[in-house]
């Protein structure tokens, strides 16, 4: 493992103080600092026709919709949220968020009502708004309180997104916040009570800026896509602010994920830098499908669950490119990669993910003490706040106690919640997650939520998920359902009970398969051990071969 190299840590230096300083603004950091020229993004539509955005159009249409949100009275600290998909409109709308020093809660599209009233609830939104296709999730909302702007048309007492650019005046000046203020309120799952709110002040973008760098390895003349979605940390804080931190030329996609369209933008587009999941990857190696010409891939990073080996040993033939795995934490960017960067890049490790980003420094501790573990060693996976000047999480929003959770008693050590082993030469491996959180495609999901909503089902007495593992996805949810008396298990309640979980959680975190049973096994205390189901369901899988 290579010491530190003094360049980068000034490099971090200088990062920090940016993101610091008492006066930073963000939209002049994100936008109003590039040449009006500068091509920001190529917007991809489902039929993979393109348009372009530059910073000039996207300062001059952030502006305009800033100062229509201006007169609605939103400013510095208000929470907005979005509820959209990837497109021209959501970019504009995060900069005129950000240009009025409010605050942006993102909301993934796939959420089903409750979710979103939760989130909504609990940053306390000034104002949603909305693809017309997610209008109606809101609707469905009872005592909704948050005034509505839909890109679709107005109607229901939802404001026109059209009409209130059309009538606002140019723009309204852009507000310097300084680095102490938030920026994003995004949630994260657990397994216990409701989701947490993690507040992102404006210095974190110095985490985030040095992982583009270090991490990702984006530089000036890269095309640079991050496939992951928005609505969730990765996408936000590594596609859309890697993109707009550093400036470079980036594709957005509009549609869907499918192996045929990835292919043909990563072609058509010349993409030289990509991120996604890895399941992205395995899906593009189970399709088959070659690339329709030579691809100019330079980097290619991945995130969000571990990174299997058999993804590499086709990468390196199929794309032109060995894929790096990264690892980190919606609480504070990442963490631990396998780096791009040329004065990072190390051998990749089969099953590794790397080695702590400058900026950060990692190590294992103990199971049962706040003291590092021998090499090799399982032990939790932790980082010196002392020695880590890009730190910035604090804690949850409202939630002192699991807020707490999160550091060692005498606050030197940021604990993670994964544990995992580093061995003789420094390279981290990622072993399991303390808090049961399952990694799926990409999503952190908790599988109390999960729980949550099958509860809601009018048959179900009890019920616990668990991850399964998926040659594809990584990982898949499986539900163990208890039903109350007079109702039989049958396909058709499993159906049922799938369903159920798609219309009141999120359609991406249903149970791939419900298995009945007459009890769950729980703690002296009453807990259910979801590592029993675990055991027992790897056993069955393991016997069927």
């Amino acid at each position: 493992m290579r010491e530190q190299s003094p360049v980068l840590a000034a490099r971090v230096a200088e990062l920090d103080a940016l993101y610091s300083a008492p006066d930073a603004c963000a939209a002049t950091l994100l936008c109003d600092g590039y040449e009006p020229a500068r091509l920001a993004y190529r917007i991809v539509a489902e039929d993979l026709s393109a348009s372009e955005l530059t910073y000039g159009e996207l300062r001059a249409e952030s502006g305009r919709f800033a100062a229509a949100m201006h007169g609605l009275g939103i400013g510095p600290g208000d929470r907005v949220a979005t509820l959209m998909g990837k497109s021209r409109a959501y970019l504009v709308t995060l900069m005129a968020i950000w240009r009025l020093g409010a605050v942006h809660v993102p909301l993934f599209t796939a959420f089903a009502p409750p979710a979103i009233a939760l989130r909504l609830a609990g940053s306390d939104a000034r104002l949603v708004v909305c693809d017309p296709g997610q209008r109606g999730k809101l609707a469905e909302i009872a005592d909704a309180a948050w005034p509505i702007v839909t890109l679709g048309l107005a109607t229901d007492g939802a404001l026109s997104f059209a009409g209130l650019m059309a009538a606002a005046p140019r723009e309204v000046p852009a507000v310097a916040v300084g680095g102490a203020a938030p920026v994003i309120q995004i949630y994260t799952s657990g397994t216990t009570g409701s989701p947490k709110g993690v507040v992102v002040p404006l210095r974190a973008l110095a985490a985030f800026h040095a992982y583009a760098e270090f991490g990702q390895g984006i530089v000036a003349d890269d095309v640079f896509w991050c496939a992951a979605d928005p609505g969730w940390a990765y996408g936000l804080y590594f596609g859309v602010l890697s993109s707009l931190l550093t400036g470079v030329r980036s594709v957005l996609y509009e549609g869907g994920f499918s192996p045929e369209a990835t292919l043909a933008i990563l072609a058509s587009e010349g993409v030289s830098n990509f991120a996604a999941a890895p399941t992205v990857y395995r899906a593009l190696r189970s399709s088959g499908l070659a690339a329709p010409s030579p691809l100019r891939l330079r980097c290619a990073s991945s995130a969000g669950e571990p990174l299997t080996p058999d993804v590499n040993a086709w990468a390196q033939d199929a794309l032109g490119a060995v894929v790096h795995d990264h690892y980190g934490q919606t609480e504070a960017g990442m963490l631990i990669n396998n780096h791009h960067h040329p004065a990072l890049a190390q051998p990749i490790r089969e099953g590794s993910m790397g080695q702590p980003m400058p900026g950060w420094t990692a190590t294992i501790l103990r199971e049962d003490a706040d003291s590092p573990a021998a090499p090799g060693a399982i032990g939790r996976v932790a980082m010196d706040l002392a020695a880590s000047p890009l730190a910035w999480f604090r804690g949850y929003a409202g939630d002192a106690a699991r807020s707490a959770e999160k550091f060692s008693a005498d606050g030197r050590w940021y604990i993670t919640g994964d544990t995992g082993r580093r061995d003789a030469d420094g390279y981290f491996h990622f072993s399991a997650r303390d808090d049961d959180v399952i990694l799926m495609a990409g999503y952190r999901i908790g599988p109390s939520e999960v729980e949550a909503a099958i509860l809601g089902h009018p048959a179900v007495a009890e019920a616990a998920v668990i991850a399964v593992p998926d040659a594809v996805r990584g990982e898949v949810i499986e539900a163990y359902v208890v039903l109350s008396p007079g109702h039989a298990a049958s396909p058709a309640m499993a159906r049922d009970i799938q369903q159920w979980v798609k219309t009141h959680y999120a359609a991406h975190a249903f149970p791939r398969a419900v298995h009945f049973a007459t009890a769950l096994p729980r703690t002296p205390s009453g807990k259910i051990q979801r590592f029993v189901l675990k055991a027992r369901r790897r056993a069955e899988l393991a016997a069927a071969g």
